[in-house]
Parts: C-alpha cells; structure tokens; sequence
C-alpha cells in the first residue's frame, strides 16, 4: 500500500483535510496547487484472467452493471476497457470482398409485418400498429393503425406498394 506524505501534483507538505471521498476514505486538499488527493490511495490491479473473463462476459451481452458486481471492478473502468477493445479492433475486421464470385447479384426484394398495441386515453380503448418492414433495410414501407381484425390486415396490405405485393 503507498502511502503519500506530500501532494502527489506539486509535492509540497502543506495539505489539510477535504471530507471523504465516495468510499469513505479521508480526502486532503493541497494548499498550494489546491489539487485534491488521498493519502493512502488503494490501487486494485485487475489480472489477466479477469480481464479474460469481462470480455466473454461482454460477449454473453450480460449488463455492465451486473459485471461490474460479478468481477468487482468500477463502471468507469469497464467504461474504458470497452473504449481500448473498440479502439484495438481494426477497421475492416478482416471482411474482404471475394473476387471468384457471381459477377450478377439479383436484387429480391422482401418485406416483414409485425403488429403492436397501445391504448389511447383508456385501456379500453386499444389500438393496433400495423407495420411492414422492408428486410434487408429495415425502412418502414407501409403502416396501419386499427383494430386486430382481418379488415386492418387487408387495408395494410393495401398500402404496401405493388413491387413489394407481388
């Protein structure tokens, strides 16, 4: 454990009691450079399996709060750690374009329907979002809102453009 007899910033001698920082530790203020500090600063080394371990935990898409408690490490850290990863990934991510494939890609073109409720005012009184989706963009194509019944289904595929409806 270090322990600082000056201010870490300008190492003068001359500091006095500041409060407690958010763990409780005893905070001092220099009265020079008025930099803030803690004597007995605890430096929490994480190793290399843990560090193994947060990037098969960030895989798994778990929260950064739940690896934070699981691994015991601060979110401002994991915060980082993710920045460093990102930032050591390189840019194409070994993605080439083939050279030995079709010359003519066809063009289909595909769309999806999803359905979703609310109220409005009321619970009572629901409404139902009818949305088609073009796939591969995820543009919205067309939408109708109505009840769930068989006549908002025919009106939504009414909307839906006849390149699509074929």
């Amino acid at each position: 454990m270090l322990t600082r007899e000056a201010c870490p910033q300008c190492g003068s001698k001359h500091y006095k009691r500041n409060g407690h920082i958010h763990t409780g530790k005893q905070n001092h203020r220099c009265k020079a450079c008025e930099r803030a500090f803690v004597l007995n600063p605890e430096q929490h080394v994480i190793t290399d399996e843990q560090r193994g371990l947060i990037e098969r935990l960030l895989l798994e898409r778990i929260s950064l709060r739940g690896i934070c408690r699981a691994v015991g490490v601060g979110l401002r850290w994991l915060l980082q750690f993710m920045v460093e990863r990102f930032q050591a990934a390189p840019d194409h991510l070994y993605v080439e374009q083939t050279t030995n494939g079709p010359k003519v890609l066809l063009h289909r073109l595909e769309a999806e329907v999803d359905e979703l409720w609310s109220f409005v005012g009321k619970k009572v009184n629901r409404q139902w979002l009818w949305i088609a989706l073009e796939a591969q963009t995820r543009q919205v194509v067309a939408f109708h809102v109505g009840d769930r019944s068989r006549e908002s289904a025919g009106a939504l595929w009414g909307k839906i453009p006849v390149v699509l409806s074929q």
